[in-house]
């Protein structure tokens, strides 16, 4: 299925307030511009920052290469997520071991037409199977860095898709 364009993609990280919602909007901008009809969304395992705007330095990291994720609210997975989107990609091994526990606790009933669930890195040529790194307790450098890793590994997925 990685390989045939999904109609739907969740992105995930640990609270939603970093990763994810950077990943959400630049998967977004490059489907659009790539001309899919592609629905993407973003949350998190934990749910410490519910309701919160992205972090500041997500913010303003995204908004200087034309990326605007204001408006964006952190959620924390739910079981229905992975009957709703087609693609599940974790930001790390941690995120997708998460992922997999959860998928692995629901009913038999409920695990047909599950999403599939991989690392945002899976395709990415040079940065395959990495992670993004978790910015949060670092500067506005590491923001940049794992910036440049999502917009690397969107661009593999688009690609891969074409």
């Amino acid at each position: 299925m990685t390989n045939t364009l999904p109609q739907s993609v969740l992105l995930v990280c640990l609270g939603n307030i970093c990763r994810s919602p950077m990943a959400e909007e630049v998967l977004r901008q490059k489907a659009q511009q790539a001309g899919f009809n592609l629905l993407v969304d973003s949350c998190g395992t934990g749910h410490w920052h519910e309701g919160e705007q992205a972090d500041e330095r997500s913010r303003r990291a995204a908004k200087t290469r034309g990326y605007d994720i204001d408006h964006l609210r952190a959620r924390q997975i739910k079981e229905s997520d992975l009957t709703e989107f087609d693609l599940i990609l974790a930001m790390d091994k941690s995120n997708l071991a998460d992922l997999n526990n959860i998928k692995n606790k629901l009913n038999t009933q409920e695990k047909t037409n599950l999403a599939e669930l991989a690392l945002f890195s899976q395709h990415d040529t040079q940065y395959q199977n990495q992670k993004v790194p978790d910015p949060y307790y670092g500067d506005m450098q590491d923001f940049e860095h794992a910036l440049d890793l999502i917009e690397s590994m969107a661009d593999s997925w688009i690609n891969k898709w074409k």
